[in-house]
């Protein structure tokens, strides 16, 4: 009979195994993730996962100070999360202490990269409230006086991607200054404006005094400066804000005079200038003392191009987030997804750069603005120039564009997508820069050869844009991110990039250089980006790599391996033994060739 004592620690033992193999299982679980230099474990949990396609996971959730990671427990299905806290727009509580029903006490989570994530909790102990003020902590630091996690991680690259845009050189390269157009310095403490970089392209004959004078009748200080020129026909993209013309029509004759030495410049008989509003917006902003340029601008045409504001962006991709997650609303998919008007907004946007692109290549300066001239402008003037200078379509080209006209041009990022800031409700926020990269993955579908990067390269940067890993897309401009020391403290995403080039190159990419880029803009060959809109539903992602890509590059790599074996056997053909013993006896006929001769006219078919 066995003893009470033995009994006691057979138990015992039973018990032990019990926690070690959980204690086992959860850091089997969690063995996986892979922490960045600098990040930390916050918290780990039991929790279920309310998967929208495969319904209630069990698993465990890990936070640290950069991520969520979720792994799922149950054998038959595997589900992985693996979410930035950047990219978390608001955290709420579901369900209360006295909510009955199966998974109905625990988190919702609202993303903003198109999905919702919900975890359920058991209700004893108070069991999701350390979670969740540890989640919102965390996913919201400049809320909580904390730091954002750009300035914790400690990743090292080769390459400082800090580096890739240098304004000067960038000028130089367009072939700048000339007699035309000089570089001014005189924003180089951001007194003439502080959401403009400190050095800037104006044109040769203005004064710095009249620079001054400029600025005190744009919208911000934001002048009129050059963004880029043409190398043939020397006619220039410019950009700027809106005239103070207000309510009362004020006129400013240095203004108009700054306006006509733009025009000179190339003898553009007409200067156009693109206004990005819808014409009864632009009319409405003279009530707020904004407005656009009137008559009085001679030698100049003004032109409206329909592009709604920040707030019917943001409402458009609340709605096409609707039909796409957690389920793609199929029944009226075509209707549904006009309804949202994001393919119409889309449109605008290209076909408002086509005609700047088009009046540029035809010989004629353009003025582009829109009401401050960080957001539809930015928009307009990097896609214009995208279409005309090869340059940005490289990879290391547009890493320059997005430098220059986004982030130094001063883009209002911080506002724009909130980074670590609770108020997930503020009305500065939209897609501006979303809805711009979408704009170039349909110009990569309609040129398939002509740019050389891929579609893996426009995923990365719009994770980042949220993910707060790097400093490239922190703070609203360029002063902000001086003040901030981004640049010394904090990673750029192009060090990330450029330390991987191959993962982001186009294997159909044929360079041309003088080619101008004219997509078609039109809804009829605009198609939703899937991969980037829908890639949270499994059946998408299963369907995201594209065949004839893989084909090629399986090609590619096979040309590689022939053309290295062909230079082995040449090396070893030139080698001086090789030459002794291929070497032709007297009797050899005079017309038969040698290998190095056979190996000259050897080519593979590729």
């Amino acid at each position: 009979m066995a003893s009470p004592v033995s009994v006691y620690n057979s138990s015992a033992l039973d018990t032990h195994i019990s926690s070690t193999s959980r204690e086992s299982l959860r850091m089997e679980l969690l063995a996986d993730v892979c922490l960045l230099p600098g990040e930390d474990r916050i918290i780990d949990k039991d929790i279920i996962y309310i998967c929208p396609f495969s319904g209630a996971v069990k698993g465990k959730v890990l936070i640290t100070n950069y991520r969520l990671y979720f792994k799922s427990s149950d054998a038959d299905v595997t589900v992985t999360l693996d979410v930035p806290l950047g990219a978390i727009s608001r955290v709420e509580k579901m369900g209360g202490a006295s909510s009955r029903g199966e998974n109905s006490y625990g988190l919702d989570i609202t993303c903003k990269d198109m999905r919702n994530l919900r975890f359920a909790l058991k209700q004893e102990g108070h069991s999701r409230r350390d979670i969740f003020d540890l989640l919102f902590r965390h996913a919201f630091p400049l809320s909580h006086g904390l730091l954002l996690f750009a300035y914790v991680t400690q990743e090292k690259y080769e390459e400082n991607g800090w580096n890739v845009y240098k304004p000067i050189e960038e000028f130089r390269r367009q072939g700048l200054p000339n007699n035309k157009w000089r570089i001014t310095f005189i924003n180089k403490n951001y007194e003439l404006c502080d959401t403009y970089p400190t050095v800037l392209a104006v044109p040769f004959k203005s004064k710095e005094e009249d620079l001054r004078r400029v600025a005190a009748f744009r919208s911000r200080g934001r002048i009129p400066v050059l963004s880029w020129i043409h190398r043939e026909n020397q006619a220039v993209i410019v950009r700027c804000s809106q005239p103070l013309v207000g309510m009362s029509g004020k006129r400013n004759k240095d203004d108009e005079r700054y306006l006509d030495l733009i025009r000179e410049a190339n003898d553009t008989i007409k200067l156009t200038i693109y206004d990005a509003r819808p014409n009864v917006n632009a009319v409405a902003n003279k009530a707020t003392g904004g407005g656009y340029e009137g008559d009085e601008y001679q030698n100049a045409e003004l032109m409206f191009l329909d592009i709604q504001n920040i707030h019917v962006m943001r409402e458009s991709l609340k709605k096409l987030k609707d039909i796409v997650y957690p389920n793609v609303e199929e029944s009226h998919w075509l209707s549904s997804l006009e309804s949202t008007h994001w393919l119409e907004h889309v449109k605008l946007v290209l076909s408002g750069a086509i005609q700047v692109a088009d009046k540029v290549s035809s010989g004629n300066s353009v003025v582009v603005h829109c009401s401050d001239g960080w957001d539809r402008t930015a928009q307009l003037t990097s896609l214009a120039m995208l279409m005309l200078d090869s340059h940005y379509r490289t990879l290391r080209g547009f890493q320059v564009l997005i430098e220059k006209e986004w982030i130094s041009f001063g883009h209002k990022f911080a506002s724009r997508i909130g980074h670590g800031d609770k108020n997930h409700a503020d009305q500065d926020r939209s897609p501006i820069f979303v809805q711009f990269i979408d704009c170039v993955w349909q110009m990569t579908k309609q040129f398939p050869t002509a740019f050389e990067f891929n579609e893996r390269l426009l995923l990365t940067i719009l994770d980042h844009l949220y993910s707060c890993r790097f400093g490239t897309f922190l703070y609203n401009c360029e002063s902000a991110r001086d003040q901030h020391e981004v640049r010394s403290k904090t990673v750029s995403l192009w060090s990330l990039v450029n330390s991987k080039m191959d993962i982001y190159l186009n294997p159909f990419y044929t360079p041309e250089s003088g080619r101008v880029l004219y997509p078609v803009a039109s809804m009829r060959h605009l198609e939703l980006w899937v991969t980037y809109y829908i890639r949270w539903n499994p059946r998408i992602r299963q369907q995201q790599q594209s065949p004839v890509e893989q084909r090629y590059k399986e090609l590619l790599a096979l040309r590689d391996e022939y053309l290295k074996k062909l230079e082995e056997l040449q090396l070893s053909d030139s080698s001086p033994s090789s030459r002794l013993a291929n070497s032709p006896t007297p009797n050899t006929s005079s017309s038969t060739s040698s290998p190095s001769q056979q190996y000259t006219h050897l080519h593979t078919p590729f």
